[in-house]
């Protein structure tokens, strides 16, 4: 297949280019500055955003198109300016993808738009799945709302749209897990906040392979919950983290001191949500990681 990405050159967008170029698909990566890269074999680097991008000309004939373009929430504090960076970009992203789309003779089959569970409200009792109707009434919450009901415009189209809800993606250099490390790294690590908050994480392999498999399967679309089907609550997390490096696990953060060092991003940290992967396992999607503890042995060892 002939797939576009948004954000391709990210943390998701390498890991994904990674996936399909293993299985022999042909990969465009939309960027403002393809001169930075060098096209290589699978691999083509199309002019967008800027000034005189002609994108569409590049991408008649695509299967698929995956959007995951958005400035990201975990690089710095939300302040009033950066919250309005967050919502604009991937509103801004997501319309032109429309407008290109519009643009194609040949239209894709399938709209892949990322997402996130903070599309669903924090609780430390409620499980959620597609099916559930809830939403956060917080900042992220709204954003991921915002996001899906833009990519929804593509169903005017005829083309079946996806929101692929990630949950917490762990690598090793990239995402959340590398900030959750450090203090285990310094022999320093300990229970964040309360320890009673779930953490519905996944490995960057399985994202990949997940939004592959989304691509591939006609019969996916709407929301899907891009998440382990094993969640752990943060003190649960520590633990196992603290054991496949070595460390201990003893001195705790309160949520007091994330709060002051973090403001309202905190709430990332010290909020969450079980969620599980409904949609994926009915169409027998097989998790590579599912577990934590297998998951965090491939990233460290």
């Amino acid at each position: 297949m002939k797939i576009a990405i948004t954000g391709g050159t990210g943390f998701v967008g390498q890991a994904l280019t990674a996936e399909l170029l293993e299985h022999h698909h042909e990969v465009m990566i939309l960027t403002r500055n393809p001169e930075k890269y060098n096209n290589h074999p699978g691999v083509t680097y199309v002019k967008w955003l800027s000034d005189g991008a002609k994108p569409e000309e590049a991408l008649e004939g695509i299967h698929t198109f995956i959007n995951l373009a958005g400035e990201s929430i975990n690089s710095g504090r939300w302040t009033d300016e950066r919250k309005k960076r967050i919502i604009n970009s991937r509103i801004n992203s997501t319309q032109e993808v429309i407008n290109i789309i519009k643009a194609l003779e040949d239209k894709p089959a399938c709209l892949i738009n990322a997402s996130a569970i903070g599309y669903y409200p924090s609780s430390t009792t409620n499980t959620y799945t597609e099916v559930s109707t809830e939403t956060a009434d917080n900042f992220l919450g709204e954003t991921v709302q915002i996001w899906e009901k833009e990519a929804q415009k593509a169903r005017q189209l005829g083309i079946r749209v996806a929101y692929s809800r990630f949950g917490i993606i762990l690598g090793e250099n990239e995402g959340a897990l590398p900030r959750i490390a450090l203090p285990y790294k310094l022999f320093a690590g300990g229970t964040v906040g309360s320890g009673k908050q779930w953490m519905s994480w996944i490995h960057i392999k399985d994202i990949a392979r997940a939004v592959h498999f989304i691509a591939e399967t006609d019969t996916i679309s709407g929301p899907v919950n891009v998440t382990t089907p094993s969640p752990v609550i943060m003190k649960e997390f520590g633990k196992t983290l603290g054991a496949v490096l070595g460390r201990p696990h003893w001195i705790p953060v309160p949520p007091l001191a994330l709060k002051v060092a973090m403001g309202e991003m905190s709430a990332l940290v010290l909020e969450g949500q079980k969620v599980l992967p409904s949609v994926l396992l009915e169409h027998g999607f097989n998790f590579k990681y599912p577990d934590l503890k297998s998951a965090l042995i491939d990233i460290y060892h």
